[in-house]
């Protein structure tokens, strides 16, 4: 599903329960400098994350000050973000001008609030120029804080370079199933993007293949499009001459790390392009 870039007004763009994808949780909170935004998403743990500005989040009895050193878009900088306990209350403070991305992942037991600086966040690079498929991966909750966190992946993606392809080969992990030998294969893991390009005016595909060799849906992206992924294979491309950036949101049904299944007719795919298993590793 696409919703197409519109003035939420601070209300959430995928609220609890979505039909199609009740595992995530997003909003898109602007604020001027001194505003504030309180919220509580009853059973969904979530991750306060500026794409733009600086805030500082206050929950659970602790602060967080100065959350963000982004300037004027998502390229200008490194992402930081605040956990936020199930069902917490928070409080966004904007101490700039900010555009603050709020994901949320379903969970019902509350843990301990901790933010994530830019110093930690886990950077993984692969692809190439000559495969199209150059990117650069930012985890803000990555495998690093299984301990930590329920069931919410938080992610930042930017494509390298000015076009190409990510998420190929195309991959899926919309059941949790496991093997005749009882090995895991694939998790269900909901997911939602958000979109922004450089320049502003480029644009992308999304594409969403329910079955293997079965024609599928594509969906026409731009700059503050949200796509929601409820199942099938979902790779996408950004235009020749643009840069693309999607904000991940991943929110497991039985566990928090990701067992992605590739597509069986492109899954030969994943030996000619250079580091793409230590990108899965980092899901895991």
């Amino acid at each position: 599903m696409h919703i197409a870039p519109h003035d939420n007004r601070n209300e959430a763009i995928v609220g609890p329960d979505h039909p199609l994808v009740p595992l995530t949780y997003f909003n898109v909170v602007r604020l001027a400098p001194g505003e504030t935004f309180d919220y509580a998403v009853p059973g969904y743990e979530t991750c306060v994350v500026p794409a733009t500005g600086t805030v500082t989040v206050e929950t659970c009895g602790e602060t967080f000050a100065d959350l963000g050193q982004r300037g004027s878009n998502v390229w200008d900088g490194e992402p930081e973000g605040v956990y936020v306990p199930s069902g917490a209350g928070a409080r966004i403070t904007a101490r700039t001008r900010t555009e603050t991305f709020v994901a949320g992942a379903r969970f019902s037991e509350a843990l301990r609030p901790f933010a994530v600086r830019a110093a930690e966040i886990d950077v993984v690079q692969y692809g190439s120029d000559d495969t199209k498929t150059h990117r650069k991966i930012k985890h803000i909750l990555g495998a690093g804080y299984h301990d930590r966190v329920g069931r919410l992946l938080v992610s930042e993606l930017y494509t390298v370079g000015a076009g190409g392809w990510s998420g190929f080969p195309s991959h899926k992990h919309d059941t949790d199933r496991r093997d005749a030998d009882g090995a895991l294969i694939e998790t269900r893991h909901d997911e939602c993007y958000n979109f922004r390009f450089r320049p502003g005016h480029g644009s992308g595909l999304q594409m969403l293949q329910r079955a293997d060799n079965d024609p599928g849906d594509a969906y026409h992206v731009v700059d503050g499009s949200t796509v929601l992924i409820d199942r099938g294979y979902h790779p996408c491309c950004v235009l020749p001459g643009y840069e693309m950036y999607y904000f991940t949101i991943l929110g497991g049904q039985s566990q928090r790390s990701l067992k992605q299944f590739f597509q069986p007719t492109h899954a030969d795919q994943l030996h000619t392009i250079p580091g793409i298993m230590d990108m899965v590793a980092k899901f895991k």
